[in-house]
């Protein structure tokens, strides 16, 4: 018998994306309603530590002809490195899963309430912890003590804040909750999700994608706003040399924000869509093995 082959989905999907649950600036409707205005198939929709936005998204989704990818990004730390993980289809009610996230949305509230601490004690009181929250909600982290620090006249941009106060090294620096790659690679398997490394050229040492190699990530996020035309090239290689899924997305966080990038600005097929549920599909058969 002659086996036809199916034809691959047709569109374009951006599957790296942030809504106001975290540090976007659109609600989570008006974010898909600005990727389907795109002519994007689909949209991943991945904020920090969060899947908040997932059911409002979904809702959008369901009458502008756009599908929605829900995942989060996660974010890990070892040895002073900061690793983003991204995770596609994972069970946000498995159990682990759920306390993972529940604890590290704890740990970034608490870190924001330490960072506003530090800043009372260097004499910037107008910083107020409520407005912190007010802006970043239950996945609050740096930028939004930058913008109520730029709403107390204590910086004028995010730059200067971060610069002066809240990055590593600076006086209102607070190291975020500490989670490992590996950790986030077994626990998002475990949830039947896909773990994908965010921004690899960004972590600035390939030794960090081959260890999160070795430990089970099924994807690499070769296409990346930050990534040059030679950085895509190499990091998709990379991964159909070492037979991994091959993502990319825009890491649009919204307009009139720190990082204005228009959904779709960077796109993979929709075959990736279909090759992350795939995936999705063999973890929840074989718990994540």
């Amino acid at each position: 018998m002659v086996m036809v082959p199916m034809p691959s989905p047709v569109g374009r999907a951006d599957l790296h994306t942030h809504t106001n649950a975290s540090d976007g600036t659109l609600s989570p409707a008006e974010h898909v309603r600005w990727a389907a205005e795109q002519g994007l198939a689909a949209v991943g929709i991945t904020d920090h530590d969060t899947t908040l936005a997932w059911d409002e998204a979904m809702e959008a989704a369901a009458s502008l002809g756009i599908e929605v990818v829900p995942g989060c990004e996660l974010s890990t730390e070892v040895d002073g490195k900061e690793i983003h993980i991204l995770a596609y289809y994972f069970d946000r009610d498995e159990p682990e899963m759920a306390a993972l996230l529940k604890r590290m949305r704890g740990g970034r509230r608490n870190r924001a309430r330490e960072m506003v601490e530090r800043l009372h004690a260097l004499g910037h009181t107008g910083v107020s912890f409520e407005r912190v929250l007010e802006l970043g909600g239950e996945s609050v982290g740096r930028p939004h003590v930058a913008q109520a620090m730029i709403e107390a006249g204590v910086v004028r941009t995010t730059w200067e804040a971060f610069e002066n106060y809240l990055a590593p090294g600076r006086p209102a620096y607070v190291p975020r909750p500490k989670l490992t790659p590996e950790e986030a690679v077994a626990l998002i398997k475990a949830a039947g999700g896909v773990p994908v490394v965010a921004h690899p050229w960004l972590i600035g040492d390939d030794n960090w994608v081959r260890r999160l190699i070795r430990a089970g990530i099924a994807g690499i996020e070769a296409y990346h706003s930050d990534h040059n035309d030679l950085q895509r090239q190499f990091y998709a290689r990379w991964a159909h040399d070492a037979g991994l899924i091959c993502t990319g997305g825009s890491d649009s966080h919204g307009p009139n924000g720190p990082r204005t990038v228009v959904p779709g600005s960077v796109n993979v097929s929709m075959d990736v869509v279909q090759q992350l549920k795939a995936a999705s599909a063999y973890y929840q058969r074989t718990g994540g093995q």
